[in-house]
């Protein structure tokens, strides 16, 4: 089978300029992304299905940024040389790393000193967050320095999905892996419908592939929608419940916006859950579901909360712009006003305060300590808070980069892994993740530059 598949769009001029989602992504995270091997070559990138005007695509946030000083920041930032560096040692190891069988494993939580990735059998979870790094630093199943291993990890995917009878209740068969005691035994399926939308930001000319791949993206969806416990939250949340119930939020929220059909209630739960870890008389994170931990937390909640958060503004805009509100304020009253039903603009002004709220305080040095050292939750985190920040805009963004990329650089090993000193101390793990963030701003560049070229 040919498999076949050119990105929409371009931002890649040079090397020198950026290394390379989603969608998040987020991307959502992690988020989608685009490449360039011409000048002369330039193709569109189809980020959502959803016509709807009041519809916000995670990758579609620019309005308000368009004439702005952090806008012009952003679209012509240049990754640091060391960081650069950092990279591209961080991909050459992750490329060793990678099994015969196409897919990256964690290792055992009950054997966390094992630092031989092929000591440890793959696993859905890390073969995803691999994965997406690869398309983040500007890999496709048809260029890239790495584009075998993503087509490898792909169909590993792609087989673990098919293969996994309806009767069985997790996405894999292993147990106790790390990311699984940490992040919740449902991250498998979380992780890999993440990734699994990721690429449908993408033009498959493999009509066939991209089947397959809509059809595991609905399976996982499904899979996830049925590990929801009433509260909101998912069920078997491991050690820090809050952050595996973040990024189901998030692979929801990313599953939707390609298209792919999502049960609302599902949704609404999800975000009304992540809300209610944020208290806002104290200014501060319910830290029960967190394992204690502020970092954790925090980094949940202002990832999960971005979305309405940036939907608020983008209504606000809106509605400025066409003279029904006079000023830019986000609340409830402005929102009613803009054409927003009293209901919905409560739970906008809520998310929009607890997103700005806690993104605050996610910047504190004491919370960026986390635990005390750096776990693969750690990393987690700050990758979920730096989507965030850099959804919302403002200068925020370059202080947190500039502190992480600058943390990250100086702890990177001299085989170019990363890896925990605590719970997730998987080399694979830590490795992609941390990749994730140093390429972070790839997203955004993308959604600007298309963003300015439909309005241009």
């Amino acid at each position: 089978m040919k498999m076949m598949l050119v990105p929409k769009g371009s931002i890649w001029r040079k090397r020198q300029l950026l290394l390379s989602v989603s969608a998040l992504a987020l991307a959502g995270l992690l988020a989608s992304m685009t490449s360039k091997k011409s000048d002369n070559v330039s193709k569109e990138v189809e980020r959502c299905n959803n016509p709807d005007v009041s519809h916000v695509c995670i990758m579609k946030t620019i309005f308000g940024l368009d004439t702005s000083q952090e806008q012009n920041f952003i679209s012509t930032f240049k990754t640091p040389e060391k960081v650069q560096e950092s990279i591209k040692k961080g991909l050459a190891w992750t490329d060793k790393a990678q099994g015969n069988d196409g897919g990256w494993g964690a290792g055992s939580h009950y054997n966390q000193g094992v630092m031989d990735p092929h000591a440890v059998p793959s696993d859905p979870a890390t073969t995803s967050l691999v994965a997406m790094s690869l398309l983040r630093t500007d890999n496709t199943l048809t260029k890239g320095e790495y584009s075998k291993n993503l087509k490898n990890g792909l169909e590993f995917l792609l087989k673990q999905v098919e293969n996994c009878p309806d009767s069985q209740p997790y996405l894999t068969k292993l147990e106790n892996t790390q990311p699984q005691i940490k992040l919740g035994r449902n991250i498998d399926v979380i992780l890999t419908a993440q990734f699994f939308t990721n690429m449908l930001r993408y033009d498959i000319n493999d009509a066939q592939l991209k089947k397959r791949i809509e059809k595991a993206l609905d399976k996982c969806v499904a899979r996830i929608q049925k590990g929801q416990g009433t509260d909101g939250s998912w069920r078997d949340g491991g050690w820090a419940p809050v952050l595996q119930s973040a990024l189901a939020n998030n692979a929801l929220e990313s599953a939707d916006d390609v298209g792919r059909k999502v049960d609302t209630a599902v949704l609404n739960r999800s975000r009304q859950y992540q809300n209610s870890n944020f208290d806002l008389k104290t200014n501060s994170a319910v830290t029960g579901e967190a394992a204690g931990v502020m970092l954790y937390g925090l980094s949940s909640t202002t990832r999960a909360s971005a979305k309405e958060s940036m939907k608020a503004q983008e209504i606000i805009v809106r509605g400025f712009s066409s003279g029904a509100i006079k000023d830019k304020t986000v609340n409830e009253e402005n929102l009613r006003k803009a054409g927003v039903d009293a209901v919905e603009a409560k739970q906008l002004a809520t998310a929009y305060s607890i997103n700005k709220a806690s993104q605050a305080q996610a910047l504190r040095e004491d919370v960026m300590q986390g635990f005390g050292n750096n776990g693969g939750e750690e990393f987690m985190s700050f990758l979920m808070t730096g989507e965030s920040i850099l959804m919302q805009g403002g200068n925020d963004w370059k202080k947190w980069y500039d502190m992480m990329s600058g943390k990250l650089v100086n702890i990177q090993n001299q085989n170019g892994s990363w890896n925990g000193h605590h719970c997730i101390t998987s080399p694979v793990f830590c490795t992609a993740t941390c990749l994730l963030i140093l390429s972070i701003h790839n997203d955004m560049q993308f959604s600007m530059q298309q963003h300015q070229k439909k309005n241009s």
